[in-house]
């Protein structure tokens, strides 16, 4: 189970990194619980389509360094560059833990620091 997460995973940061947001939610529950620590807390798909419709105009750009899959559990560690709407770039270091949930992305906690 753990190999098919990670691979949904990675089939939907691909979506995101194309743009694609609608691509990327066919792959969450409907009512995923979207958690950025210290920010922003979502609650369902359309907060979180409407979060990305703001937030991703521009697609992030995403390097992962590491996977970690366990259960219905899959860790990335990685780096994401963000530009706003202004042209504001900005790079952080990010930890997203996501948990599954019938071969869907039910939850996430995501961590990220701007470097």
């Amino acid at each position: 189970m753990s190999e098919t997460n990670k691979s949904i995973l990675q089939k939907a940061n691909d979506a995101i990194a194309a743009g694609d947001h609608e691509g990327f939610l066919s792959y969450c529950t409907d009512d995923i619980d979207w958690q950025m620590v210290g920010d922003i807390s979502l609650e369902g798909k359309d907060a979180v389509r409407q979060w990305m419709s703001k937030v991703y105009v521009v697609p992030p750009q995403f390097s992962v360094s590491q996977w970690i899959a366990e259960g219905d559990f899959v860790t990335v560690l990685g780096e994401i560059t963000l530009t706003d709407p202004n042209g504001k770039t900005t790079h952080s270091s990010y930890c997203d833990v996501w948990q599954f949930r019938a071969g869907k992305m039910a939850a996430l906690r995501a961590f990220a620091i701007e470097t």
